[in-house]
């Protein structure tokens, strides 16, 4: 009760300074309406002239040097190498490894990173560049500072395991037989997220065939080892109590391989297979993610499949497609986010109701006929009878809707015309509302994906295996759905809206699954409420309103470093001020009713003294965790639509007031 009443007085001592600012610095903050129309104009313009020709839009995705780094190891465990391509994706491993500490971090400007610098070496070395260079020095002493090799992650150990730097009892027993086991046994693949499906079921024909990569130039790390590999004797650091006894019992199990009857091994093999070929998913991949593809591609060859066989060049292909040749360096995406980007760009467009909207309504054409509806999805295991109804993230991954997709596009559509979009809208807020968790929040891709236990096997070191209900995603489902408007609908929402006021964090933000980290969060739910038509002077949105404001920094932008998901005091934190987090924290503040605040009004300033010339933003920062504190994303379309959607959302609060 104390901090309720702590936080009250707080905010009500940020009001009254706030309201004494807005008198005494009104003009030293004041928008020049001029410069914000040119402003908009020039980004809108910019926006558009990046839009396809079939209507959509869609910008690089970047992660770390693991991505690029894998795909040379996968043209040389296959014995596929195109030097050409090698030596550009070379070029661009080099130019990210950091001088700071020598290895390469996780996201741009972040922490040396054991396991993506053991694959960069390993990458860099399989290409041809010497371990006496000058920049393989350096990353071998900051690698073998930090325990050498053996103390990389799973998916590292399980790759070196393939290319025999290690020996197998260094990694997890992820046998085929996983495929086999029953709904009710403590381990089963509903389980677990849909990204770990897709990754763990080739990989598990992998490990059990024993795969060993062909390196044909036969290039070997054993220099990043502290302790000869095969006498290694601490591959698996205990975590936790329970880890250590289901490490034991995994080692058991590693132990009775060989006891496994050949017809129970065969036909675990064949239904991997069955289960792996039936989501290929033609030239977007398996489960249209990096990992999950060439885990694939090497269990096809594995089980015998020809390099010209139709499955082999689907994965191939798909493989291809996430490639982004610069001309003299290359790099490889985890995926696509064409969905995502157009939905994006469509209500940051759509904010201008006066400015043409053909544009946009040519990119709602767009994504009405990539709605999932009567495809089979691992999600009907959760919910058979529900009809289908929602958008995936990439081109096509027909067997895993996104419910944050679904609700960021069937929010666009109602916008854009709900009456021509109205069958659309009905089965996507049926979807939703059936995808509901327990808790009454909603996840990503599954329902009540909450066996949190399972982080604590041996090959979850990660600790990215579950998909649970996030605030981000609830919000946008929970938006959505009050929009829409459907009374069967409003126990959901209600139950949504629970889920949202107890996740909310003892400073007022809330934190951020899918964006870095608590002002996306807090952005999203901000936008959630405001659709909801929730009272602005609810105490919920007073306290998510002080804390961005108490974290607006000096220049007037925000910034939040990706540390925060490591030590969550960095919350609304950083060096500088970024684009994307300044939009994010006004359109957070305007959708609580801050559109007049000092505070937004710097925040819009720091954002047009910051546009381009070319008339959009950009920097290197990276926006966004495909797994907090495991894997990072940089959307490179986040600094061009989000500005533009905060900058067009304040001239039409302003143009409504003064008229």
């Amino acid at each position: 009760m104390s901090q309720q009443i702590s936080n009250f007085i707080n905010i009500k001592k940020s009001a009254f300074v706030n309201q004494w600012l807005k008198t005494s610095s009104a003009i030293a903050s004041e928008v020049d309406k001029s410069k914000l129309d040119h402003s908009i104009s020039d980004a809108r313009n910019a926006l558009l002239a990046l839009q396809k020709k079939d209507g959509h839009w869609c910008f690089p995705l970047e992660a770390d040097c693991t991505i690029p780094a894998e795909y040379i190891l996968m043209m040389h465990f296959m014995d596929e190498v195109d030097v050409v391509l090698e030596n550009k994706l070379a070029r661009f491993i080099r130019d990210q490894q950091d001088m700071r500490h020598g290895g390469w971090p996780l996201y741009y400007g972040g922490a040396f990173d054991l396991s993506c610098s053991v694959k960069s070496y390993y990458a860099l070395k399989l290409v041809g560049d010497s371990p006496d260079a000058a920049h393989m020095v350096r990353a071998r002493s900051a690698i073998l500072s930090h325990g050498g090799a053996a103390r990389a992650n799973v998916f590292t150990r399980l790759l070196l395991a393939m290319y025999r730097q290690i020996p197998w009892r260094g990694v997890p027993f992820v046998p085929a037989e996983i495929i086999l086991f029953p709904k009710w046994f403590p381990f089963h693949l509903r389980k677990v997220a849909y990204w770990s499906r897709t990754v763990m079921i080739p990989l598990s024909i992998l490990c059990s065939l024993k795969a060993k990569a062909v390196n044909p130039r036969d290039v070997h790390i054993s220099e990043l080892f502290t302790v000869p590999p095969e006498k290694e004797r601490n591959y698996f650091p205990v975590r936790t109590s329970l880890n250590r006894i289901l490490l034991y019992l995994e080692r058991i199990g590693s132990w009775l391989e060989p006891l496994i009857p050949s017809f129970v091994r065969k036909l675990a093999l064949r239904r991997a297979e069955q289960w792996m070929v039936e989501r290929l998913n033609g030239e977007c991949g398996l489960g249209a993610i990096f990992p999950a593809m060439v885990n694939a591609y090497e269990a096809l060859a594995l089980l015998g499949y020809d390099y010209d066989h139709p499955y082999r060049k689907q994965c191939r292909l798909a493989l291809q497609g996430l490639l982004v040749d610069e001309g003299e360096r290359a790099w490889c995406q985890p995926c696509t986010s064409p969905v995502w980007d157009t939905v994006l760009t469509c209500l940051a467009l759509q904010e201008d109701r006066e400015a043409d909207q053909r544009p946009v309504l040519k990119a709602l054409d767009w994504l009405i006929p990539n709605q999932i509806l009567d495809e089979p999805g691992d999600w009907r295991a959760a919910r058979p009878d529900l009809p289908g109804g929602g958008w995936a993230f990439q081109y096509a991954n027909p067997h895993y809707p996104d419910l944050d997709d679904t609700a960021a596009v069937a929010w666009a559509l109602h916008q854009g015309d709900a009456d021509t979009y109205r069958h659309s809208l009905t089965r996507a807020a049926n979807w939703l509302a059936g995808m509901q968790s327990t808790n009454g929040g909603f996840a990503a891709f599954d329902i009540d994906n909450t066996h949190y236990y399972l982080n604590e096997i041996p090959f979850a070191d990660h600790g990215a295996l579950l998909d649970p209900p996030s605030s981000d995603v609830t919000a946008r489902c929970t938006g959505f759905l009050a929009i829409h408007g459907d009374q069967q609908h409003q126990e959901a929402i209600k139950r949504g809206l629970d889920y949202l006021f107890n996740e909310q964090e003892a400073n007022g933000a809330w934190f951020g699954r899918w964006g870095s980290n608590y002002i996306y969060g807090t952005w999203s739910v901000l936008e959630a409420m405001r659709l909801v038509n929730i009272d602005k002077n609810h105490m919920a949105i007073r306290r998510a309103v002080h804390w961005l404001k108490s974290v607006q920094r000096d220049d007037g932008g925000w910034g939040e470093t990706n540390d925060s998901y490591f030590d969550p005091q960095r919350a609304g934190q950083f060096e500088v001020s970024t684009s994307f987090q300044t939009a994010w924290a006004l359109l957070g503040l305007m959708a609580a009713g801050e559109a007049e605040s000092p505070a937004v009004e710097r925040g819009i300033n720091y954002l047009l003294k910051t546009q381009c010339t070319n008339g959009l933003w950009a920097e290197p920062w990276f926006t966004a965790p495909g797994f907090p504190r495991v894997f990072y994303l940089k959307y490179h379309g986040y600094s061009k639509y989000f500005p533009v959607w905060a900058l067009i959302r304040y001239r039409a609060l302003s143009e409504r007031k003064a008229a």
